[in-house]
């Protein structure tokens, strides 16, 4: 009786660390290729000055007013600030209907990576139902998630967090 008791305490000591071993992390996708300026002409509208081409991705840039919006900490709802920048965008993808974006949701370094990939995910997804109440088409509009693995700015103070809490608008093709 003893030696089955003694058997069964190791077999459930040997449970309870296997449940508390990490967990391989999931790989994230490769980060958006842009073709460097270098290695291919601007898209030009014809007028041999170097216009960028109507609906291009260069457009996107140079007509909205930003492509990127910010939260405050922990926080995905759309402010009036982002609103104004998300207006800009509506306008722009409803003059070119066969345009598709994908919304890349951020979080500044702080919290656990699981935790930054969901609040990352609903900064991406309030950006794209934000657009899709404006009147553009959700099949047209792609998200995804980096969490804090893609920071635009270094460092650890709230300078820099502040600019990593954000949604960016990437034209497609």
């Amino acid at each position: 009786m003893a030696k089955i008791k003694t058997t069964l305490l190791i077999a459930t000591c040997g449970l309870a660390i296997a449940a508390c071993a990490k967990k391989r992390p999931e790989t994230l996708p490769p980060a958006p290729v842009e073709t460097p300026a270098t290695e291919a002409p601007p898209a030009t509208t014809g007028t041999g000055t170097g216009d960028v081409s109507p609906g291009s991705a260069a457009d996107f840039q140079r007509s909205v007013t930003s492509n990127t919006i910010n939260f405050g900490l922990d926080q995905y709802d759309i402010d009036p600030g982002a609103r104004a920048i998300l207006d800009s965008q509506a306008e722009w993808l409803a003059r070119y209907p066969d345009v598709r974006i994908t919304i890349e949701g951020h979080c500044d370094e702080r919290g656990t990576r699981e935790y930054n990939l969901g609040l990352g995910d609903r900064r991406a997804n309030a950006a794209k139902n934000y657009l899709a109440a404006k009147g553009i088409s959700p099949a047209r509009m792609t998200t995804i998630s980096y969490g804090s693995e893609r920071p635009v700015a270094t460092g650890s103070d709230e300078a820099a967090w502040a600019q990593n809490r954000r949604a960016v608008t990437i034209v497609l093709g």
